[in-house]
């Protein structure tokens, strides 16, 4: 079946695993990097989330460990990935039970946030694979329990997020315990310069893949700004989600945890099914969230920044940014959470008066001006536009005699919706 691809160079168990899994071809990062990384070479890896570049190292790594049997030592891996937030790590351990169906590989995947029974339990079964975030392994070797002298093959995934979550500092503590005769893989979505020093301390003599982010992504995206006072973005967001019932799965991004949190509990009080998720959830909130949103139960997910890289659900209709983010390439991220596998989507971004430089920002990443849609009781006003580089509002088109029905919130009381945003840290 696989003859024709980098998949057909795999063992028959991983081949009937990810023809189990409805895996035909290989993706374009797939195909570029398993064939470096089947021959044991180190990578530098460009490629985002939702390219399939878990598949792309982890099908290698296993493919190795079943071929090159070694006696099994508990507490001693022979492959370690590091992932920044629970949500990747929970996902790419996902991927590894999937491809390990046919094979005899035990894996663990530590995090923190958690009790750490279950995962010292997977530990002292022999976990040849282990899938971790830096704290909670970090906090693991200090215990004795997980020793990285054995580790054979290394994966830093998203690179970047690491950068911005603070976690250097920890990776440089972990590359210090790995063997120096390893295999090393490294992925990231950007390249800031501050990554490219780290990539070059981590692997020796390098292949490199790019795989540029996909802009026929963005270009399924029907993407729109609104302009509106900061005070009334949550009652915007109450007037779209009734506006547009068709909507049947939406998230909504905000900066800092609180933010997700204040307007979660507006939208139940509306009796919108809503639920939040980020790094002050537990890992059993964050998992009944996701489900509940895959499933269709949920109708929205508000989400931060930090916790949406676990966030991989077909099928979103609209993606709405209650405000920009401050980095152009995390607007990406977002708004890529909508138009998968050759769907269309929405992706609406509420822009205040002190917002506006970071839609330049966004505008100039993506090569595109995001088109004004001032048709909403929220709008700022004329005297609010900014001055150049916006396309003015497109005109509904009322050709077939019928108004759309407008709702007004102006007569409605608003108790919190000019509430001062608190200082905190972001999403974390």
């Amino acid at each position: 079946m696989y003859e024709d691809s980098v998949f057909g160079r795999l063992s028959d168990e991983l081949k009937r695993a990810i023809a189990d899994a409805g895996y035909q071809t290989p993706t374009p990062i797939q195909e570029k990097a398993m064939p470096y990384v089947l021959a044991g070479r180190d990578l530098i890896g460009c490629a985002q989330t939702g390219t399939g570049k878990t598949a792309a190292f982890m099908l290698p790594i296993l493919d190795h460990l079943l071929k090159v049997r070694r006696p099994r030592h508990i507490g001693h891996p022979r492959a370690l990935v590091l992932s920044p937030t629970r949500e990747l790590a929970a996902q790419t351990a996902e991927n590894v039970r999937i491809y390990s169906k046919y094979l005899n590989l035990p894996f663990a995947c530590v995090f923190g946030g958690v009790s750490q029974y279950g995962q010292v339990k997977d530990i002292k079964r022999g976990a040849e694979t282990v899938v971790a975030c830096p704290g909670r392994l970090i906090d693991l070797m200090t215990q004795g329990i997980l020793y990285l002298d054995q580790v054979e093959i290394f994966v830093l995934d998203e690179a970047d997020r690491m950068l911005d979550m603070g976690f250097f500092p920890d990776i440089r503590r972990i590359m210090g315990k790995l063997p120096k005769n390893r295999q090393s893989l490294f992925f990231s979505a950007t390249m800031p310069p501050e990554v490219r020093k780290l990539a070059g301390e981590l692997v020796s003599n390098p292949a490199s893949v790019t795989i540029a982010p996909e802009t026929p992504t963005v270009e399924k995206i029907e993407q729109t700004a609104m302009l509106v006072e900061k005070g009334n973005k949550d009652a915007l967001l109450m007037y779209l989600l009734d506006e547009h019932p068709e909507w049947n799965r939406v998230i909504v991004f905000t900066k800092m945890r609180h933010g997700a949190d204040r307007i979660n509990k507006k939208l139940l009080r509306k009796k919108e099914k809503s639920a939040a998720i980020h790094s002050d959830k537990t890992q059993n909130q964050r998992t009944r969230a996701l489900e509940g949103f895959r499933r269709g139960e949920t109708r929205v997910l508000v989400a931060t920044d930090i916790a949406s890289r676990g966030i991989d659900v077909p099928e979103v209709s609209a993606v709405i940014n209650m405000e920009l983010p401050l980095e152009p390439e995390s607007y990406v991220h977002r708004i890529g959470r909508t138009a998968r596998a050759g769907e269309s989507g929405v992706a609406i971004s509420f822009v205040a008066a002190g917002e506006r430089g970071q839609l330049k920002a966004v505008e100039r990443l993506i090569k595109k001006t995001i088109r004004l849609d001032a048709d909403h009781p929220f709008h700022a006003g004329e005297s609010e536009l900014p001055p150049a580089g916006w396309t003015q509002p497109a005109k509904r088109d009322r050709a077939n005699g019928k108004r759309k029905k407008r709702i007004s919130y102006q007569g409605r009381r608003q108790p919190d919706f000019g509430q001062k945003r608190r200082e905190g840290q972001d999403g974390r």
